[in-house]
């Protein structure tokens, strides 16, 4: 069992997040290869896949949305992906113990104390998939029934309970709306189908190992999965990280050379590469967190976080320096920013 320095582990993850070299590929194949694309800012998907794709362009994904081969959903730790129509109806059964257990204790937990939520969630699919609409606004109808309750409170509750998928215009973009909301089984035709939890697994090695058994579950939001590491161990090569702590791994997955050349790229709001793992380190340091928290899309130089970028009112992209960058450096952090420029006018 060898050990990974940091190193080899930011230039395994930077190869599989497809950061080293942009891609010849659909922008559904990549969605797909990801394992889901944080999009808790309905643009960033699209940054997202343009830091990753030769030639993407945002009618690709506009279509994915508008034809139901895409949807943006609840998912992994409770937070808005996009992912292909097939991952939703596998992988939202499994977080659905997750957000039960916000409904019992997250902050509207005392407001909905006493309720029946299977009931709330019934007559909510009724309402939504007849019409579909604003959580909000599904809840004032549900105060109808519950007069008692805040309709917010309500609301809030089919968000947990319901597989509800976004629709566009939400999330398109050269247009955009307000969340509307029916059933993911109303808006693809299909029921949901819970992948096999070591497909999870596999898949989630794939987009962001090596990994530990905690940075699954920290990616995921989900518990106990241990035991799925344990069933698939004749199936993984293992790893010990420089603090001891063992790595899973697929055995043909790249581990490039910790030396392995990587260009500047601009990363999203919440890209899933900032996200996917419960020690961070491998991509941003741990005294850089706050910057992630705070939704500021972000700059890797040599596979780490080294700034924050954004765009003005102007429609001009700023960048901000956390290091000291030498000059090769800026002006390659220069000259990704005019390509993204030139790409969003």
């Amino acid at each position: 069992m060898g050990t990974l320095s940091l190193d080899q582990l930011n230039r395994a993850l930077i190869e599989r997040q497809m950061l080293r070299e942009r891609a010849n590929q659909s922008a559904l194949a990549t969605i797909e290869h990801l394992f889901g694309i944080q999009a808790q800012e309905p643009k960033s998907p699209y940054v997202g896949l343009w830091t990753r794709l030769n030639d993407f362009q945002p009618n690709e994904l506009e279509d994915l949305l508008t034809t139901r081969e895409a949807v943006r959903m609840l998912l992994m730790r409770g937070t808005i992906h996009l992912v292909s129509a097939r991952d939703a109806l596998g992988l939202r059964p499994h977080m659905q113990l997750r957000l039960d257990r916000e409904l019992q204790s997250g902050p509207f937990a005392g407001r909905l104390r006493g309720l029946d939520f299977d009931e709330i969630a019934a007559a909510g699919r009724e309402i939504l998939d007849e019409t579909p609409q604003g959580t909000a606004d599904a809840g004032k109808q549900l105060k109808q029934r519950w007069p008692d309750r805040e309709h917010t409170v309500l609301g809030n509750a089919l968000r947990n309970k319901l597989a509800l998928v976004q629709l566009p215009p939400r999330g398109l973009w050269h247009s955009s709306g307000r969340a509307v909301c029916t059933t993911v089984e109303n808006w693809l035709g299909r029921p949901q189908n819970a992948m096999d939890k070591e497909e999870l697994v596999l898949r989630y090695l794939r987009a962001f190992g090596p990994a530990t058994v905690m940075d699954a579950q920290q990616w995921s939001g989900l518990t106990k999965l241990a035991e799925t590491f344990a069933a698939l161990r004749p199936r993984l090569a293992t790893f010990r990280n420089e603090e001891g702590k063992e790595l899973f791994d697929l055995p043909d997955a790249p581990r490039p050379d910790p030396d392995t050349p990587v260009p500047v790229r601009l990363l999203p709001e919440f890209d899933n590469i900032l996200l996917a793992h419960a020690d961070r380190r491998r991509v941003i340091a741990d005294d850089r967190l706050g910057v992630v928290i705070g939704g500021r899309p972000t700059v890797l130089v040599d596979g780490y976080v080294v700034a924050t970028w954004a765009i003005t009112k102007e429609r001009r992209i700023t960048v901000d320096y956390i290091d000291q960058l030498d000059r090769s450096r800026q002006k390659a952090v220069a000259e990704e920013c005019d390509r993204l420029q030139d790409w969003i006018d």
